[in-house]
């Protein structure tokens, strides 16, 4: 095959058509416009650079539309090529992107920007989204708005600040009924809920999930309630080193039960080692901490309406449990986790 054939088909054959083909769908909820994510049971794979470029967030994989048929189908390149040309012209499933309103995309410096955009309050659609959708409490949501955490976005949205370890503003996690995204122009660096000169640093893979294990906990003093917004740059590392070499600190792996919070867990297990601090799993008793918070909400008040009963659950979502002590690699008390479940 000549390298102008090459090429042309690396241009009329997106990586949506391969993994389609191959029983992968896109998981909505957590895809953004740059970087679609792909399901198949446990198998994950995100699409990037519109389609022609893809990896695997558990593992080191990543190519174009030729080396994907490679990592999918164990082949070589000439016959993943020939599988390639028989999807010229496969139509895909293309998400229904909202296009942004006018005004959310501007010339404005990120900090100016962030300033522009109003506190939620208890009317405001982005108020309404996490307290009522997410199912966050009062209290918290204005613990953080308290602390300028959290700002009212487009389309009913909410924007959660990420800062650096000065303290600066370096673009915020965004999130609402129809979009999830990054501050344009940002930098993914630590969204943090709590005292910087917290001793137990629980590290979640989102805004929403840090806010949600500080309300199922209750606010626990002396935690710091941090979310990497879903990535892992060398400048998030480098903030939680910095963070987790303070004397005492505690490194709480409080990532999805999934694979890929599995795999966020061992890179701050390794972290934790590298830098000599003490460190744990927690894991939710549902996929996430959100999910978990909005079961135990609605166990309550059937308890309250049922006459202290709760109804029967639906066989997949397992049983919630009292919370018990979170354990240390070595089967120690990590610490004490009040109001936590553990699985």
């Amino acid at each position: 095959m000549k390298r102008r054939e090459i090429e042309a088909l690396r241009e009329q054959v997106r990586c949506a058509a391969v993994l389609e083909h191959a029983g992968f769908a896109i998981d909505a909820k957590e895809s953004t416009r740059r970087a679609v994510k792909f399901r198949r049971g446990g198998e994950i794979i995100i699409v990037i650079y519109e389609g022609r470029g893809w990896f695997d967030p558990l593992s080191e994989a990543k190519g174009d539309v030729f080396r994907l048929v490679e990592h999918l189908d164990r082949v070589g390149f000439l016959e993943g090529a020939e599988r390639v040309a028989a999807l010229v012209g496969f139509q895909i499933t293309e998400p229904e992107w909202r296009a942004a309103k006018h005004g959310e995309r501007s010339d404005l410096s990120l900090p100016d920007r962030w300033q522009s955009r109003r506190h939620p309050w208890p009317r405001s659609a982005s108020w309404r989204y996490l307290n009522r959708e997410r199912r966050l409490p009062a209290n918290v949501l204005r613990t953080a708005i308290k602390s300028d955490l959290l700002r009212e976005g487009p389309q009913g949205s909410m924007w959660a600040l990420h800062r650096d370890q000065a303290g600066v503003l370096t673009g915020w996690e965004a999130r609402g009924p129809l979009y999830r995204g990054f501050a344009s122009g940002g930098t993914k660096v630590l969204f943090r809920f709590g005292s910087d000169s917290a001793s137990r640093l629980a590290v979640t893979e989102a805004a929403i999930d840090a806010m949600t294990l500080a309300a199922i906990e209750g606010l626990r003093e002396g935690t710091l309630y941090l979310s990497t917004g879903g990535g892992w740059s060398p400048t998030t590392e480098a903030a939680l080193e910095e963070l987790a070499t303070k004397p005492g600190v505690q490194l709480v792996a409080a990532t999805d039960a999934n694979p890929q919070g599995d795999m966020f867990a061992e890179r701050l297990r390794t972290l934790a080692d590298d830098v000599g601090c003490d460190w744990t799993r927690l894991r939710p008793p549902e996929e996430d901490w959100n999910e978990s918070l909005k079961i135990m909400e609605r166990e309550k008040r059937e308890r309250t309406e049922g006459g202290g009963v709760p109804h029967a659950r639906g066989p997949r979502q397992g049983k919630l449990r009292p919370a018990e002590p979170a354990l240390d690699a070595d089967g120690r008390d990590a610490g004490g986790s009040q109001g936590v479940m553990k699985d």
